[in-house]
């Protein structure tokens, strides 16, 4: 069956909606309106004859067919931008350096792979890579993109949301054998914690429509993400770890996760960048690849 161009324009629109998170997001990211943007997602629905969105007044959700749909919609988008992009390369090789800083952790497993193969793709792009877990003034030192586990303060910078990160609940096995295995949140006080001196002092779980929040109390505290996973190796306590950190630990048999059938609040990475640096064509090609690698993990 011949799909109409409009349709098409729609998918992409939809796509955009779930990837921004919003109908403005959206707006925003792809310089339409916010009406715009709705009309496309109220004719796509009419046309297709089911709900795809369920909407609030603050909050959008997929509904069961909008999971599908999105699937088939993200890959569409993703196939014209590629092919976007690589006839802009043809065009004109991007140069230039790009100043980049990210946490430690996340920079080392995650971005610096990332890193490697753009610049097997865009080899006269230079990089200089700040490592730090602590916020940077960007604008005093001059960075094209921060990498940042946290939205976007009330500042001038502008944010796009890279990729979201699931955690787990995690110990050592040294731990476990002295204070046992915690069977339901309420145990969780008895124990101690292993705490990231970034992030808040109390632990968010929910199952269903009960929700806990656990006060952390533990002896060592610490700046740095992988220490702090390697405080929790070493049997100090338990801690909320990223699963692309957590899981091969977890596969070595250094770390087990705990009270997997809850959930934990999950981590927005989100890439942070100046104002003036929104047309620069390298810094959008980086994020568009941090996007999609971030995607694939």
């Amino acid at each position: 069956m011949e799909m109409p161009f409009e349709q098409l324009k729609s998918m992409v629109v939809f796509s955009q909606v779930i990837e921004q998170g919003t109908l403005s997001g959206a707006a925003k990211h792809m310089g339409l309106s916010r009406a715009v943007v709705s009309y496309h997602i109220k004719k796509l629905e009419a046309h297709l004859k089911i709900k795809l969105l369920n909407r609030s007044t603050r909050t959008i959700s997929l509904t069961e067919a909008g999971r599908a749909y999105y699937q088939h919609c993200r890959v569409i988008a993703e196939q014209a931008s590629a092919a976007n992009q690589k006839i802009e390369n043809l065009k004109h090789d991007p140069t230039g350096l790009l100043k980049i800083t990210c946490p430690v952790n996340i920079g080392l497993q995650i971005i610096v792979p990332a890193l490697n193969e753009f610049r097997a793709l865009y080899p006269k792009i230079e990089l200089d890579v700040m490592f730090t877990d602590e916020v940077v003034d960007i604008m005093k030192e001059g960075i094209d993109l921060a990498i940042r586990g946290a939205s976007l303060p009330d500042s001038g910078l502008q944010a796009t949301k890279l990729s979201t990160l699931k955690t787990c609940l995690c110990g050592s096995p040294r731990y476990f054998e002295k204070y046992g295995l915690p069977k339901k949140p309420t145990e969780l006080h008895k124990h101690q914690w292993v705490l990231y001196k970034l992030s808040s002092d109390h632990l968010e779980l929910t199952k269903g429509t009960r929700s806990y929040s656990i006060e952390l109390k533990g002896t060592i505290k610490t700046n740095n993400a992988a220490a702090k996973t390697a405080f929790v190796e070493g049997g100090h306590g338990l801690a909320q770890i990223p699963i692309y950190d957590a899981k091969p630990k977890i596969q070595r048999g250094t770390l087990i996760s705990v009270l997997d059938d809850y959930t934990l609040k999950d981590i927005n990475v989100y890439g942070v960048f100046p104002p003036g640096n929104a047309e620069s064509k390298k810094l959008r090609l980086l994020i568009d690849y941090l996007k999609g690698y971030f995607s694939k993990l």
